[in-house]
C-alpha cells in the first residue's frame, strides 16, 4: 500500500479554499418592513385631537395643583359596567 502524504494535504487545502469562498460572498438579503392597513389606521387614530389634548392638559394642571378629586362612585360604576359585560 502506497501512502502519498501530499495528496491528503492538497485535499485539505481544496476544502479550505471552498469554505473561504463561501464565507466571502456578499450577502444580498435586506430587511423589509410591512405595515398592515389596520396598523396604519391605528396610527392615524392615535394622534390626539385638539379637544382631547386640551382636556388632558387641563387634567394634568389640576393634578399638579392638587385640585383634581376622584369621584369614587363614578369609578366604581365604571368598574361594575366593565366587569358585568
Amino acid at each position: 500500500m502506497k501512502i502519498n502524504p501530499m495528496h491528503s494535504v492538497n485535499a485539505y487545502r481544496k476544502q479550505q479554499d471552498v469554505t473561504t469562498q463561501k464565507t466571502t460572498e456578499p450577502t444580498k438579503k435586506q430587511d423589509q418592513l410591512q405595515i398592515s392597513s389596520e396598523a396604519k389606521k391605528m396610527q392615524e387614530s392615535s394622534q390626539l385631537s385638539a379637544d382631547r389634548q386640551e382636556k388632558i392638559s387641563k387634567l394634568k394642571a389640576d393634578i399638579d395643583q392638587g385640585k383634581y378629586k376622584v369621584n369614587a362612585n363614578e369609578v366604581a360604576r365604571k368598574f361594575y359596567d366593565f366587569w358585568s359585560k
